[in-house]
């Protein structure tokens, strides 16, 4: 895969360590000519859900937290949902890729209850203006890999840095054993 696109995980080289994305996941919300933007899956948001979002704490899914999906807009809340009936579009739901879409966090909990298979909600994205994803993709700060529904849900996200590279076959794999003690590794 060469340029990223919606449903495109971001996985973090071992060479960006700016203390903002090291060891990210960042699934691929849109890409075009304009930029990029997408959420963090592997952060865990220091705002518990309940304080903010407290009627949607039963309907994520594990772990119920709020992420943190990024550095931009950080009291904002974007929610990935994946439908439960692929082939109906819930109110305030739109696709973005597969059966994963994005909600609308207006949308009456009573609608949401049942109609979605999993959910999950990020405070802020990460985003990339025109050319600027590109430009550190190709100095080798992110490497691009298709997403896997698990990827997005998965219910260890604090590994899923070490989870996506180890199922890779090339020898990004081989990085998913990486410390940060260059002695070890």
């Amino acid at each position: 895969m060469t340029a990223p696109k919606a449903g495109s995980l971001l996985i973090a080289s071992v060479a960006l360590t700016d203390g903002i994305f090291n060891q990210s996941v960042v699934l691929i919300l849109d890409s075009d000519a304009d930029g990029a933007l997408g959420v963090i899956l592997n952060e865990i948001s220091q705002t518990p859900l309940d304080a903010v979002l407290a009627d949607w704490v039963p309907v994520v899914s594990g772990p119920a937290y709020l992420f943190h999906g990024g550095p931009v807009s950080p009291n904002g809340a974007i929610c990935l949902a994946s439908v439960a009936d692929p082939a109906e579009e819930p109110p305030g739901w739109r696709r973005m890729f597969s059966t994963i879409g994005l909600l609308h966090l207006d949308t009456p909990i009573e609608i949401v209850r049942g109609a979605y298979r999993d959910l999950r909600i990020f405070a802020g994205y990460a985003g990339w203006s025109a050319g600027q994803l590109e430009e550190e993709i190709a100095e080798g700060m992110w490497h691009i890999v298709p997403a896997v529904y698990s990827d997005v849900f998965s219910d260890q996200p604090l590994e899923l840095w070490r989870t996506v590279l180890r199922r890779q076959r090339s020898e990004l794999a081989y990085f998913s054993t990486w410390t940060e003690d260059v002695e070890s590794n």
